[in-house]
């Protein structure tokens, strides 16, 4: 039972406006005050840099739905406590003995005023939002009935700044409970959030759920009432003072990380298209239609984000043919031209999919996009493929260069391709998606096996 598309209800561009709000005050007080700069960029540039990196260390721009005020508070102390720091080391770093320290001081204080009083009243508008004007909301059910998850319940209901809309109860111990039925109402409500209270499932229900959770874009947590359930990595939160476990971290669903990645994609993109695109693409039109009269591209529907339909763009590598959107093309493929086994092995043919990462479908790297036939075949058959579709898809991946890439010609081959898929879903870095770029390169130019 695979769950369609659901819609995407997080505010993704406060925390990344946030960031440019708070870059802007840094940057401008710093222009107002009479510090004595003798190189007005070097300050900036070290101030600025100084105050991203710490920013990620601290997870300034990471707050939860749940966040309480004095959370809020803390990271501002934690930021500006080190941002002092780093601000004075300056002085000694680039030897500047004309700074003014008082003007220093007047800098850091106003900074600290500004960039509280904005992400205060960033915090009050979010949360009055969601309880007033009722957006940003999440579906939720709730997998148990006992004293804890009834606190939940109420948590929800009363705690409606949070943004959650309880939608219903089940209760494992009835006689009447249908797991079947429990994930029937799920899908049909397009439930968010399933928050299960672990001592009331068997270890078997247990199972069901994560797999069922992983399968159909779920999120999934449990009220840590359950030692085995400790066994694996999770990770902690607090819903107002009820302890709540997150079984999947996924780093690029926090907003700094989409932001910085969904940066780099847009700026390497327009490298390619502005540098590559505009004179490749040209040349390859009178080579392609010289061999095979037809069109430049071959768009066809993949899914991505959230199971979500988009059309994807290659250079068309074969003769016109009916079944493209239903079979691969296997090693020796008739329907490939000569131009198209050449633009093939050297994965020429997907550069047009630096067109879907502008336009916001894909991704430099991630999990590749699959057909729409692929995509309910695989669902069906091989344990959390729905896992994959959490992030964008991407153009290359880490599957791509350890080896699974192409024709899928045993069942080994997809399970390893989602095993690495669902590793890089987990453990996302900036560095691994450079890593992963590199690696790609360097195997056009060597040349793969299954490049056909």
């Amino acid at each position: 039972m695979i769950m369609p598309f659901q819609q995407s209800k997080y505010l993704d561009l406060i925390s990344p406006v946030s960031f440019l709000v708070d870059f802007v005050i840094i940057n401008y007080i710093a222009k107002l005050l009479p510090i004595n700069l003798e190189v007005d960029l070097l300050f900036h540039g070290y101030i600025s840099l100084g105050w991203l990196i710490i920013a990620f260390k601290t997870e300034f721009y990471v707050i939860r739905r749940h966040a309480k005020v004095v959370h809020i508070l803390r990271l501002l102390v934690q930021q500006f406590f080190i941002y002092f720091l780093i601000v004075y080391a300056f002085i000694g770093f680039f030897k500047q003995p004309n700074m003014s320290r008082f003007a220093l001081a007047q800098y850091v204080g106003i900074v600290f005023v500004s960039v509280s009083s904005m992400k205060l009243l960033s915090y009050y508008l979010l949360m009055k939002y969601r309880e007033k004007v009722k957006g940003d909301l999440r579906d939720v059910v709730v997998i148990g009935k006992n004293k804890k998850t009834d606190q939940l319940v109420q948590v929800f209901n009363d705690r409606t700044e949070f943004g959650y809309r309880f939608r219903k109860q089940f209760c494992p111990r009835s006689e009447n409970f249908d797991l079947k039925a429990c994930f029937e109402f799920i899908v049909s409500n397009k439930i968010d959030e399933v928050y299960c209270s672990v001592s009331e499932l068997k270890n078997s229900e247990i199972i069901d759920f994560i797999n069922f959770a992983d399968n159909n874009l779920i999120t999934l947590k449990f009220l840590p009432d359950n030692k085995n359930l400790y066994s694996k990595k999770l990770k902690f939160e607090y819903y107002d003072y009820l302890p709540i476990l997150s079984l999947r971290d996924i780093p690029l669903h926090n907003p700094i990380n989409a932001f910085v990645k969904r940066s780099f994609d847009i700026a390497f993109s327009l490298v390619v298209i502005f540098g590559v695109l505009i004179w490749l693409g040209p040349l390859l039109a009178i080579l392609i239609w010289l061999e095979s009269p037809g069109p430049l591209f071959f768009v066809q529907k993949r899914t991505g984000l959230d199971n979500r339909e988009f059309y994807c763009y290659k250079f068309r590598s074969m003769a016109m043919n009916k079944d493209a959107d239903k079979l691969q093309a296997g090693k020796n493929d008739m329907r490939v031209t000569r131009i198209g086994r050449f633009i093939r092995k050297t994965s020429i043919d997907e550069l047009p999919q630096f067109y879907n990462v502008l336009f916001g479908n894909m991704s430099v790297v991630g999990p590749r996009p699959h057909m729409l036939k692929h995509t309910d075949e695989y669902a069906s058959k091989v344990d959390k493929y729905m896992v994959r579709h959490f992030i964008k898809p991407g153009i290359t991946g880490l599957a791509q260069v350890r080896g699974y890439r192409g024709e899928v010609e045993r069942d080994s081959d997809i399970h390893g391709r989602i095993k690495f898929d669902i590793f890089y879903i987990e453990n996302w870095s900036f560095l691994l998606d450079v890593k992963i770029i590199v690696q790609t390169v360097l195997n056009m130019f060597r040349g793969e096996e299954k490049a056909y």
